[in-house]
């Protein structure tokens, strides 16, 4: 009965790992307004997301703008004067303030009951870079309109299929994990051979955070797949890999915490058997030495 008890407790407990680690992201990365717009700030440094932002904005800009027969002209103008700006600290500021407000948007769509799609609005970029241009005596920079030029965070339907899993998630941040050490501390206790019980558990352990390993990359596969065909992939897959980086490192921690701990107590075991089998040898008969005479 103790080994039937010990190995189910072991085994849930190895069963919660990945969705523990995946509801302690959920609650305290993704759920947090302040990490979320540390882990996206220094996106706005990489090219991938600035050429991302140049490309909206500049065709946002060029809609609204009639430059006729110098529109390619003006266009290839606009570019490169919203590229210089995705350089400077302003822009910086701009991204910075315009993430913490998608942040706190999709936090209330995650918990609140509207399916309505999630933007990030590059207003505030649009506004800098007119005041910058006409600071420099640009033509036609006093006819850049001001507009909600957005881009995609989420997507309505998205929305729905994310409320469920992530109000479960952040319901179970703090409580998963906890439960999931009590119910393998509790097998391992209970366990007649304890060695073998740690190293099942922690071999256990190392499996849950491979499946969580694979389950992000599976989810930024099917992520970028799923993306609308103005949507740069590069840049969503940039700011997935940001997004997951801290959910990443501790799936590999945890994976090599768990093979490390079962190594060490296979390794452990081989010593304890055979300093056994050296104890129950019986001693050496004394040699008797004699000594010819003549």
């Amino acid at each position: 009965m103790r080994k039937v008890l010990s190995a189910v407790l072991i085994v849930l407990g190895c069963l919660l790992v990945p969705l523990g680690g995946l509801s302690m992201w959920a609650t305290y990365e993704i759920g947090d307004t302040r990490r979320y717009v540390a882990t996206m700030g220094p996106l706005a440094t990489g090219s991938e997301v600035r050429g991302a932002v140049t490309d909206t904005v500049t065709d946002g800009i060029m809609t609204r703008v009639e430059a006729r027969s110098l529109e390619g002209e003006v266009r290839r103008f606009v570019r490169e004067a919203v590229q210089s700006f995705t350089g400077t600290p302003a822009f910086r500021a701009a991204w910075d303030t315009a993430n913490r407000a998608a942040h706190e948007a999709v936090l209330r769509a995650l918990r609140g009951e509207r399916d309505d799609a999630v933007t990030l609005d590059l207003a505030p970029v649009t506004r800098q870079l007119k005041d910058r241009l006409a600071d420099d005596r640009v033509p036609l920079a006093h006819r850049i309109p001001v507009t909600h030029t957005e881009i995609t965070v989420l997507e309505g339907r998205e929305v729905a299929t994310l409320r469920k899993g992530f109000r479960m998630l952040e319901f179970a941040g703090f409580w998963l994990p906890i439960a999931a050490l009590a119910l393998a501390v509790g097998g391992i206790l209970l366990a007649v051979h304890r060695r073998r019980a740690i190293m099942a558990t922690a071999l256990g352990t190392a499996l849950g955070a491979a499946l969580l390993a694979l389950a992000t990359a599976v989810g930024r596969a099917l992520t970028l797949a799923d993306l609308p065909p103005h949507v740069s992939r590069v840049a969503a897959g940039t700011v997935y890999d940001a997004l997951t980086s801290t959910l990443r490192t501790a799936t590999w921690i945890i994976l090599a915490l768990g093979l490390t701990v079962a190594a060490t107590a296979w390794l452990t075991g081989c010593v304890a058997r055979h300093r056994a089998r050296c104890s129950e040898l019986p001693p050496a008969p004394a040699q008797k030495q004699t000594r010819a005479r003549a």
